[in-house]
């Protein structure tokens, strides 16, 4: 297969009249074979130019390095969209009521020909109710409709009694199913036919990019290379993928000769092996995130790997070259984690990092392991880790101690648990607060907008000659527009290895 990223790339390009962030003089950027060839004064006369050049005048625009989300579930994603938000609901009734309204107005489906078809919510947050979910109110709404309620943060499944007949899953009176139980289901509930799902994935992927967006580290809870090999022979063409790998797929990853950087034959420059995913502890919205202190209702949380099972795959992780990559929310989780990268000598990421003891802080530093952050959560939780982790949550989503300490930061979004957005990511990282009139949380955590574009631009920060032609054209300053213009930051014009990807 051609390259996509070839097949479209203009010979030569300028990006005309440009500015770095908080600088005023206007640039040219030279892009050729699909990098940053020249940044140079403006000039108006381009008549020393190649006849085959394009010039794009910006006008002005701002240009940074294009942006990386660092940590996505792309299917989820796409399915999101797709299905009954949740993310509203104050409580189990206000959820169950979503779902008795939605119900009632779209008809349980019963007269249809065929299987009855499962009614799938997402986004709903418990942690916070002041009431429990139950078999019994979810069965009272559904009129028999199989009905499965995916968390926002993926880690519980809520069912009525008809899904879990369906499905074939034990669920007790609180009708929940947590961790690996919920992520098989939820991955059942993901089996849609590949016409259905794949535009889903390029109207998604077509989004992030007029956000500008340039690539994506894709953890899907599946064998990932061959469905995006599918999307890019068909035409998908708007970012970069590095598609994770989990540890029951490691030994087929090594036998077709994958390793983390690799790219994948057949996508071109499109796609390349992401890192290998472990996760070893659970949430904080299903309290099952594993903590040094207990819970205020009792339990430390869950830990999913042994320390000895996660060192032996770190272990193998290193000798056949993949990053690992170690999901942990926990204090006692990230303790557990930064244990096994020393004892196993390689480097790597931490996934969340939400809660980390303040002597950890500088071993991520030390020993090369990049906290691979979510800033959006810190806002969405604030609330449940009050409650859960109440009197640390100093240590909670703790970003500029992980950075003062030395560590490196790399921003995502883990969507869907919260968009795929970097903006949001890098508003919630910078300001700590959204626009709805509460203040700060914690704000003695925050990033300065520079160290949160560092961090979504994998340490670039700055455009610079010799880089991949991955850009962003920004219609402000990210650098001195006001909090509300920067998170919602107006994107002119995305380009992908010099190939326009959104605008031009």
């Amino acid at each position: 297969m051609s390259d996509p990223l070839d097949a479209r790339r203009p010979p030569d390009l300028v990006l005309a009249s440009v500015r770095h962030p908080g600088e005023e003089i206007c640039l040219d950027v030279h892009l050729r074979a699909g990098v940053v060839s020249a940044i140079i004064p403006s000039r108006r006369d381009s008549g020393a130019l190649p006849a085959a050049t394009r010039v794009v005048d910006l006008e002005g625009r701002y240009v940074i390095p294009g942006l990386w989300d660092e940590h996505v579930h792309m299917t989820q994603w796409a399915l999101a969209s797709n299905r009954l938000d949740l993310s509203g609901a104050g409580s189990a009734r206000e959820a169950a009521a979503v779902v008795g309204a939605h119900i009632a107005g779209a008809g349980n489906g019963a007269g249809a020909p065929g299987p009855v078809q499962t009614l799938v919510g997402v986004g709903f947050r418990d942690a916070i109710w002041p009431d429990l979910p139950s078999l019994d109110l979810l069965d009272g709404v559904t009129r028999g409709r199989p009905t499965a309620l995916i968390s926002h943060d993926l880690h519980s499944v809520w069912l009525n009694s008809a899904a879990a007949q369906q499905y074939g899953v034990p669920v007790d009176a609180g009708g929940l199913l947590r961790e690996e139980p919920a992520f098989d289901l939820t991955r059942e509930l993901g089996q849609l036919p590949d016409a259905v799902v794949d535009p889903w994935v390029r109207q998604a992927g077509q989004a992030a990019a007029a956000r500008g967006v340039v690539g994506i580290v894709d953890f899907e809870m599946t064998w990932n290379p061959d469905a995006w090999l599918r999307r890019i022979s068909g035409g998908f063409a708007a970012l970069r993928v590095e598609a994770g790998v989990y540890p029951q797929d490691l030994d087929r990853a090594v036998a077709e000769g994958l390793r983390t950087g690799l790219a994948v034959a057949g996508a071109g420059a499109l796609l390349s092996v992401g890192p290998l995913k472990v996760l070893i502890d659970g949430s904080l919205n299903t309290r099952t995130a594993y903590c040094v202190d207990p819970y205020p209702n009792g339990g430390h949380g869950l830990l999913t790997v042994s320390e000895a099972e996660l060192l032996a795959l770190l272990v193998r992780a290193r000798q056949v070259g993949f990053v690992p990559a170690v999901h942990a929310i926990g204090d006692a989780a990230n303790q557990i984690a930064l244990d096994a990268f020393e004892a196993a000598g390689i480097g790597g990421r931490v996934e969340h990092a939400q809660f980390v003891r303040s002597e950890d802080f500088a071993r991520f530093g030390l020993l090369g392991v990049t906290a691979s952050v979510q800033p959006a959560h810190a806002l969405d939780d604030r609330d449940a880790a009050e409650a859960n982790w109440p009197g640390r949550t100093d240590r909670s989503f703790p970003l500029r101690s992980l950075l003062a300490a030395g560590a490196t930061l790399a921003l995502g979004s883990d969507a869907p648990v919260a968009p795929l957005d970097p903006w949001i990511a890098m508003s919630a990282a910078a300001a700590r607060a959204r626009l709805d009139g509460r203040g700060p949380w914690h704000p003695e955590q925050a990033l300065t907008r520079q160290e949160a574009l560092t961090a979504s631009t994998r340490g670039r920060g700055r455009l610079r000659v010799g880089d991949p032609a991955d850009i962003a054209v920004l219609d402000g300053d990210p650098l001195t527009v006001s909090d509300a213009e920067f998170a919602a930051m107006p994107v002119a014009a995305t380009l992908v290895a010099g190939r326009f990807t959104y605008g031009g």
